[in-house]
């Protein structure tokens, strides 16, 4: 029998205080900006006030396990480079900003010098100015050319959101400069009457990578004059690029360097990034080029307060009578009413858009209890909103009219909400970098600022807590992508051969196994070779066989049954487990109940009702061993890293009562299997072993089943992922290796890195599982040590003891070095979601997530995806990944 845990469809602080006497500045600059008036920000209470606050009510304090002061730090000014102008200057300097921070001025000063850089610094240090001087001063620059514009800039941000707040923020700081700095944002939201004034006028186009990859590039002889004069390209929140979707940028960003040339030009890009290990590295995997690294941050810093928060055991039991902890969705609804009612100005950062959704609405409904005025300043945003519907809210958090939001991590990335004094993190994003940023969103106006993270019923969640130093005394993470990846690189040397022949010189640019890659597309007649290059040969736009978000699919429209008006949509790969027949779905407050899923039409077909009940997809998984790329001895077993075929299927679905999550029953489903051919990391264990480990064949599946599941909700921890964007397999007896068997596996076509991360890992890895295990105080496993969400077969059977005992015969054998020799952990890779078990995301970003969630066009940029989350509408639907070579 298989026990299967796979990953679910879908990741420095703080605000400046000025040194100098001046209390606001523009947007971009994030320097010193205040919303709110001297009085407002001299009458707020202290963050360590409202923490006291939230922990005076019953039984409150003892659920606070650690809190964290990080003091306030004093910045470090520098002089305008020589080379800014001086009508740059005074723009700056007239939006309040006398002089810049030093990480600033050196950034703009490599820009000037003609070289790649990426600013890797804190939350609100200033990152955008430090990339706006050079890019103002060269665009006036060109503006004095014979046809104005003898200079041009790009910027991408992972989300519309984030391009939109940026360009307001831009016309702001670019006003005194008149028409020498053209503005103008290119999205699937722009209307077509502008798109070709943007085309031949804007000298800064503010855009995504979506819409690079499948508007842009393909149509490049309309941006002829465009990216003739392209000077540079801006990369904004660059950490965010990470995995799958951070694979696919990267191959977007050298078919954009490839077109340039074709036009004569060659940008500099300038990136920006959150506080991550070796971002220089990172940024030269995604832009192919040499960067220089700015990361010492000279930004001040206010004070913040973190509080780690892990809400109490209930008097329920769960699966397997498990104690049962009080839910972090309603623990964050009641800190973030408590927050309200205090005039704390909040942001509780969410893992799904449900959980958006269900914490605006209890927020909504306590505050009426006791002032119904304020019940109307409470929102859930999150992606699979309508375009209006979210520019709504971004104005009510502009204004201050909105006191509370319930956010997915489309909030999370720089859109500025100046003047938050509290952020709650309900749950752990996944990353310390994806932590630290959600923090940094309060405190920007520079006043201190309070955050809490309250832990989920989770392993990982519960270790974290428990053990701080892991948050606070550890680095951020490495950002990581694998641009090489075959079922990233295939599709995009199609639609570089669409805009342009692929010569044999191209290949360099595009990486060393793009040339492996050709004869496969040859042999699939996508594309033909004449003379010395590479033709596409196909009628339809080979740009659509990228799917860079990882959709996996045409997003399924969620339609209203009975007035036929469009709620919003899902991508394909999350559709079989969030709106299957009989799922609950929620939207901008209201209750939906699935009564049919069409998935040839693409249509879910849902009612407006109130059942007193969540529901839960559950799912199979079987798990077979295509290739093994690396096996090293770990005692008498074998710990392995190669390729596997993983098939999953969801069979039925629990409803399970609100907020005590008590199960009621479960129903059967009848939807088709899916195959994913991706990494695995896995490990054996001899019969001695298990004897060694008092391991008897009636315990052995639980044990294995255990360990599966906490192994998977630890690797967050080491390899910069998502438990969502992972899978697992338990297997007493594995036809492959013919021994028990433990598998974790990426859940993207072609792997996205976690795998071997987790190999090169393996020895520190299993250890904190191993303890996450031991060390809970439960009797025989829960939700907080073993138990899984998402197990396909219902958390049966499990054997804590039995886990434990295993875990630590194998970790004897462990080698001292890493697996590789090695004592160093090259990079893992953050990535996407696919299917269920304890299931990974389908294929990403989140966010989030990565990580689309609305109708657009084919060149639409979703929001950021939230973990948990999947996205995607485009126009069509993209062909599903072969399963032969590894090609589109």
């Amino acid at each position: 029998m298989a026990f299967n845990h796979l990953p679910a469809g879908v990741h420095d602080a703080l605000v400046p205080l000025s040194v100098k006497p001046v209390t606001h500045s523009v947007p971009m600059a994030k320097n010193h900006r205040s919303d709110r008036s001297p009085t407002d920000t001299a009458s707020r209470p202290a963050p360590s006030t409202v923490l006291d606050r939230l922990a005076s009510g019953p039984n409150r304090a003892s659920r606070i396990t650690h809190t964290e002061h990080l003091p306030p730090r004093a910045g470090q000014h520098a002089v305008w480079p020589d080379r800014i102008r001086s009508e740059v200057i005074a723009a700056v300097q007239a939006a309040g900003i006398e002089h810049p921070w030093a990480h600033q001025a050196r950034a703009a000063e490599h820009a000037l010098d003609g070289r790649s850089v990426v600013v890797a610094t804190g939350t609100a240090s200033g990152k955008s100015l430090a990339y706006l001087l050079p890019v103002f001063s060269t665009l006036m620059d060109g503006a004095e050319a014979p046809n104005g514009r003898g200079a041009t800039a790009l910027y991408l941000a992972p989300t519309k959101a984030l391009a939109a707040d940026q360009c307001r923020a831009v016309k702001e700081l670019s006003h005194p400069l008149g028409q020498s700095v053209r503005p103008a944002v290119y999205d699937g939201d722009t209307a077509f009457e502008e798109r070709e004034w943007i085309r031949q006028y804007a000298t800064y186009v503010l855009t995504n990578p979506d819409m690079l990859h499948r508007g842009i590039l393909p149509s490049h002889p309309r941006w002829a004059s465009f990216l003739k004069s392209l000077k540079y390209v801006v990369i904004d929140e660059c950490h965010t690029y990470r995995g799958v979707f951070g694979s696919h940028v990267a191959q977007v960003l050298r078919r954009l360097r490839r077109l340039c040339a074709r036009y004569g030009s060659s940008p500099v890009f300038l990136l920006a990034s959150a506080t991550a290990a070796e971002p220089a590295v990172a940024a030269r995997r995604l832009t192919g080029l040499p960067v220089v690294e700015v990361a010492d941050d000279a930004s001040p810093r206010g004070e913040l307060v973190f509080a780690l928060w892990e809400p109490p055991l209930t008097e329920l039991h769960g699966e397997k009578g498990a104690p049962v902890r009080r839910t972090a969705t309603a623990e964050t609804a009641d800190l973030l009413t408590d927050l309200t009612l205090q005039n704390v100005r909040s942001v509780a950062f969410v893992r799904s858009r449900r959980a958006a959704e269900l914490i605006s609405v209890i927020t909504q409904e306590r505050l009426a209890e006791i002032d119904r005025s304020l019940s109307g300043r409470v929102a859930a945003y999150r992606g699979g909103y309508l375009p209006e519907e979210r520019r709504a809210l971004e104005r009510a958090l502009h204004s201050g009219e909105l006191l509370a939001l319930a956010a997915t991590t489309a909030l999370e990335l720089g859109v500025d909400v100046s003047g938050l004094d509290a952020v709650v993190i309900a749950g752990y994003p996944g990353t310390r970098a994806s932590l630290w940023q959600q923090a940094g969103r309060a405190g920007r106006s520079g006043q201190g600022a309070l955050a809490v993270l309250v832990a989920r019923d989770d392993p990982l969640d519960t270790f974290l807590v428990h053990h701080p130093e892991a948050l606070f005394d550890r680095p951020v993470e490495s950002t990581v992508l694998d641009p090489d990846n075959p079922y990233v690189l295939a599709p995009h040397l199609c639609a570089a051969a669409e805009e342009l022949p692929l010569t044999e010189d191209d290949l360099e640019l595009f990486g060393p196994a793009s040339a492996g890659l050709l004869p496969q597309l040859e042999a699939a007649r996508l594309l033909r070779r004449r003379t010395k290059a590479w033709h596409w040969t196909r009628r339809e736009r080979a740009a659509d066989l990228a799917d860079i978000r990882g959709e996996g699919g045409r997003p399924i429209q969620i339609v209203e049954a009975g007035t036929g008006r469009l709620l919003g949509t899902v991508d394909a790969g999350a559709a079989h487990t969030s709106v299957h027949e009989g799922a609950v779905h929620l939207h901008q407050g209201r209750t939906y109940l699935v009564r049919s899923l069409d998935l040839e039409d693409s249509v879910a077909l849902v009612e407006e009702a109130a059942p007193p009940y969540s529901t839960v997809a559950r799912d199979t998984t079987t798990i077979s061993v295509l290739e093994t790329d690396v096996e090293v001895p770990w005692g008498q077993g074998r710990l392995c890293y190669g390729s596997v075929e993983v098939t999953n299927q969801v069979v039925s679905f629990l409803r399970r009562r609100l907020i005590t999550g008590e199960v009621l029953g479960e129903t059967k489903l009848d939807l088709p299997p899916r195959t994913l051919r991706t990494r695995a990391v896995w490990w054996t264990v001899t019969e001695d072993q298990l004897d060694e480990a008092r391991i008897s064949p009636e315990i052995l599946g639980g044990a294995l089943h255990a360990a599966e599941h906490a192994s998977i909700g630890m690797l967050p921890l080491f390899a910069t992922c998502d438990r969502w964007d992972i899978g697992g397999v338990s297997i007493p007896l594995h036809p492959d290796t013919l021994l028990p068997t433990v598998f974790v596996y990426d859940g993207h076509p072609g792997g996205a890195g976690f795998a071997e991360r987790a190999f090169h890992t393996a020895k520190a890895w299993l250890s904190a599982t191993r303890e996450a295990i031991a060390s809970c105080e439960c009797d025989s496993g829960c939700p907080s040590c073993i138990q899984s969400p998402k197990c396909g077969n219902g958390n049966d059977p499990l054997h804590k003891r039995g886990a434990v005992r295993l875990l630590t015969v194998l970790l004897r054998g462990a080698p001292e070095e890493g697996p590789d020799g090695a004592a160093g952990h090259p990079e893992g890779a953050e990535g996407p979601e696919v299917f269920h078990v304890e299931q990974p995301r389908p294929a990403q970003v989140r966010p989030d997530g990565p990580r689309r969630e609305e109708p657009e066009d084919a060149t639409r940029a979703p929001e950021q995806r939230s973990p948990g989350e999947r996205r995607g509408p485009r126009e069509e639907a993209v062909p599903p990944p072969p399963q032969g070579p590894p090609v589109p």
